[in-house]
């Protein structure tokens, strides 16, 4: 294998010198001659059929240039298509702007188009649109009631995935004669992925290039690509997806928003620029949110404490309409398929069901179910173990998948991982700081300590096959890469995965560089151009380093292969007898005889003629990668100690250990600043973070007054410990390590809040956990 210098080191960001001085260019940033600016008329009721819309008023306010309603673009909806039957999944049209009704406070209606942002603003004013209202369906409750309005009357019961991918034969006989069967019921809060940078795009048609570009902030731009072509009716040929950097996406920006395509029809209309930016509000209110969730779970266990059994239903609230290219059944069907996680589950039947309301779409968010039902499993071993009167952590011991590669109950084959020994790492380090003591001085004091652990895997580097088992009719997976250098020995990489501030610029670099036994500084990567990258699905479920970093691993060896050809051609020798290190080909036997990258350059580019006829000009590779198993699985163990403050149910956590492996980290402090901004994330969902809505579907947190953000106050120091157990399947050895702190967090802060509630007899299975609830308990016991 070769040696690795760059792969494993700490190497400095790359990005940042541009990002922390203020030169970063983001879509904002951008300014083009003659643009306009856009915004949208909303709906301002939740259900209703559109009886009008008049706009006339909106074309003679000051500064507004243009006004367009659905029938004035005509564009082609946005579908999402499962290969499934219409008893498991129901495909709903979204239309770019909506045309007969509105399902959702915040769905655009029209966009208006002005000579600034703020006459833009000034024309949504003016704007007159009638309806029809209809009863709205707010919950699950409500849409599963009999004679519920439908959202969308092709979907009978507002049911859009209704699938039971497991039921093992006799699994009621297991439960019947189980020693200890324990129950959780759980919902979890609707949140939105907040990142910093809200949506937008700039759209111009390019009249030289005869294509429309779409400067737009995304993380999958080959698929905006897709869909902006199909819905306008243009060769894809003509239409450029552009990404310039991007303050972050967490998922939300892995999926295909209306806004961007309708700027760019307006665009493509008025043959001017147009800009549309996301507000705060719009941004909180109908952009894509997530995690709305309800779980009914039972387990059965033996005396000794060993899980016999799992038996889930799974209801997801998806919105008003199925993602592109996700499909309303990501949620579900991830949760139905991985629930077992990192235990040795014998017998599982699982029902996933995606249902549809009069609230905003939903979009994958970090972790995509996983902090779910990963808190719902956690919640069973601890209520197992106390029922059995087992230490929660010795009950997880004996469950832990240890022998690999473990195929489960869900016909998932795990590669090789630490489950048990970050387990056992994570509980020393707490023990070893005192907090087990700590937690019973505070008891003898009458304050509230707690103490809670998460173990669990994130399943990483999805490829085709894993997306085909889902039968999604748009199937991501594979990633390509292309790696040439010029004539000065400098080396330019693309991969289409998109970074969002994973730091691909420094760790894809690094990646080459050790490949090629080069300087880390003449490495240079493109991503985020439809007409540089030959295609990519972009960056989501942790696939860029284990998908794309193999592809970009591959690509380089290729092109290693060639200059170690050219110098063995020009030595007389067999290519095998070349090393490359630093800057240069050397001769194994004699490594006085140097050929530089750019001696080898000139050669392949400026005197062609020098070279044999079976190695072609240039200096270019292309590689491909996919990932053919179930994928890789990265794992690891969260402990939390938090305190609850009885006069203001205040939680407040006072240490947070994370033990996690997610194979070789190409960069470990890059792995530890997804890790720690994953557990931010994560703590927010756990106890601050939900957009609800009021009876008519009127979210009630438009502005950061009403929806409860964590500030560096809230969220601990994090001690991070790393553990590598290399994948067989990525050609880095690496597994993913974007999503992890955010599954692992929700449970192991849940967990603590639980161990500290003890005294209460109150057990809090749903999240947020609020300060209101926990002074509630605590008031309970003190009245008691």
């Amino acid at each position: 294998m070769k040696k690795r210098t760059l792969v494993g080191r700490s190497v400095a960001r790359r990005e940042d010198p541009r990002l922390l001085s203020g030169r970063g260019r983001f879509v904002d940033d951008i300014a083009l001659p003659g643009m306009l600016h856009a915004q949208f008329v909303r709906s301002t009721v939740a259900h209703g059929e559109i009886a009008s819309v008049d706009l006339s008023a909106v074309r003679h306010v000051p500064g507004v240039v243009a006004a367009f309603t659905a029938d004035d673009l005509a564009l082609g909806d946005i579908t999402a298509q499962l290969g499934r039957p219409l008893s498991e999944y129901v495909p709903t049209a979204m239309p770019v702007l909506a045309r007969d009704k509105v399902r959702y406070v915040g769905e655009p209606i029209a966009i208006v188009v002005a000579r600034d942002a703020y006459a833009a603003e000034d024309g949504l004013e003016a704007a007159r649109v009638s309806y029809t209202t209809l009863p709205p369906v707010t919950s699950e409750e409500a849409a599963l009631a009999p004679g519920a309005p439908l959202v969308h009357d092709e979907a009978a019961r507002n049911t859009l995935v209704d699938v039971s991918l497991f039921a093992t034969d006799g699994i009621d006989e297991i439960f019947a004669s189980a020693p200890c069967v324990v129950h959780v019921e759980s919902r979890t809060g609707r949140q939105n992925a907040l990142p910093l940078e809200t949506r937008g795009v700039v759209a111009h048609w390019d009249d030289r290039e005869e294509q429309l570009v779409l400067q737009t902030c995304t993380q999958v731009p080959h698929q905006v690509r897709t869909v902006a072509s199909r819905s306008l009716r243009l060769d894809e040929r003509a239409v450029r997806v552009v990404v310039p950097d991007m303050g972050g996406g967490f998922g939300q920006k892995c999926v295909v928003g209306r806004e961007e395509i309708a700027a760019a029809a307006a665009a493509l209309r008025l043959r001017r620029p147009v800009k549309w930016i996301e507000d705060r509000k719009d941004a909180l209110s109908a952009s894509f949110l997530a995690r709305e969730q309800h779980y009914q779970v039972r387990a059965a266990f033996d005396a000794d404490g060993r899980i016999l059994g799992l038996d889930a239903e799974v209801v997801c609230d998806m919105g008003a309409y199925s993602c592109y290219p996700f499909t309303a059944g990501i949620e579900p069907l991830m949760a139905s398929a991985e629930m077992p996680g990192v235990y040795k589950v014998p017998a599982y039947r699982v029902r996933g069901r995606a249902i549809t309301t009069n609230k905003a779409p939903t979009a994958p968010y970090r972790g995509v179910s996983r902090p779910q039902y990963v808190m719902v499993v956690e919640r069973l071993f601890e209520r197992a173990a106390r029922e059995l009167g087992l230490d929660p952590v010795e009950i997880r011991r004996r469950n832990v998948i240890t022998d690999f590669p473990y195929t489960g109950v869900n016909h998932l084959t795990y590669d090789p991982g630490s489950y048990l020994e970050s387990l056992n790492l994570c509980e020393r380090l707490v023990q070893d700081e005192g907090w087990y003591e700590k937690r019973a001085t505070a008891a003898a004091e009458g304050r509230h300590l707690g103490i809670g652990y998460a173990c669990f895997s994130e399943r990483t580097g999805y490829g085709s096959t894993a997306f085909a088992q889902r039968k999604m009719q748009v199937v991501p997976g594979f990633d390509i890469s292309e790696v040439r250098m010029d004539t000065s020995g400098a080396v330019t990489v693309t991969t289409g995965t998109m970074s969002h501030g994973q730091s691909h610029e420094t760790t894809m670099a690094q990646i080459v560089a050790d490949e090629l036994g080069l300087n880390i500084a003449k490495v240079r990567l493109h991503q985020g151009d439809t007409d540089r990258i030959t295609y990519g699905w972009g960056t989501f479920a942790s696939r860029s380093i284990t998908v794309g970093g193999s592809a970009v691993r591959l690509a380089a060896a290729k092109l290693g292969d060639k200059l170690r050809a050219i110098a063995a051609a020009r030595w007389g020798i067999d290519a095998d007898e070349v090393e490359l290190a630093d800057g240069a080909a050397r001769r194994r036997d004699d490594t006085s005889e140097v050929l530089t990258y750019e001696d080898l350059a000139d050669i392949a580019y400026l005197r062609a003629h020098l070279l044999p006829k079976d190695i072609e000009p240039g200096l270019a590779a292309t590689a491909t990668f996919d990932v053919f198993t179930d994928g890789t699985f990265s794992n690891a163990t969260h402990g939390v100690v938090v305190e609850l403050h009885q006069g203001t149910g205040q939680v407040e956590i006072l240490r947070y250990v994370c033990v996690e492996d997610c194979g070789v980290a190409i960069n470990p402090q890059v792995v530890e600043g997804q890790c720690r901004g994953g557990i931010a994330q994560g703590i927010a969902g756990a106890l601050f973070e939900q957009v609800t809505y009021d009876d008519m579907g009127e979210p009630s947190a438009t502005s950061f007054m009403d929806y409860k953000v964590p500030t560096a106050h809230e969220i601990p120091d994090v001690l991070i410990h790393h553990l590598e157990t290399p994948s067989a399947f990525t050609e880095t050895g690496a597994k993913g390590a974007g999503e992890g702190g955010t599954i692992g967090a929700p449970a192991a802060v849940l967990n603590a809040v639980n161990d500290a509630l003890r005294p209460t007899g109150v057990e809090l299975d749903h999240t947020p956990v609020t300060p209101e609830t926990v002074h509630r308990a605590l008031n309970l016991e003190a009245a008691s």
